[in-house]
């Protein structure tokens, strides 16, 4: 009895340790996963003044990228995210 006592205590564990992983993972990485894809997508299709306006309204969360001179910023989940998009090889 004390053997599948234990046993049940390390799997409670184990799935607590497990969901812990997923909620930090979901709190603090996959938002800056999203706007990281945000950014280099809008870095790709910027104009030639380095101007390009998105605002994606999917999900409600008030998710925006705007780039102006090649510097973007996108705001998604209440927090800003920046990015240089200057093309290597340009000279500058």
């Amino acid at each position: 009895m004390k053997e599948a006592t234990g046993e049940l205590n390390m799997t409670v564990i184990t799935v607590v340790a497990i969901a812990a992983i997923a909620a930090l993972f979901t709190v603090f990485i996959f938002p800056q996963i999203q706007a990281n894809i945000m950014l280099q997508t809008a870095c790709s299709n910027i104009d030639a003044n380095g101007n390009y306006t998105s605002k994606a309204g999917g999900d409600g969360e008030g998710e925006e990228v705007e780039c102006v001179g090649f510097s973007c910023t996108a705001n998604y989940n209440g927090k800003t995210y920046n990015k240089d998009c200057h093309a290597s090889g340009d000279g500058e």
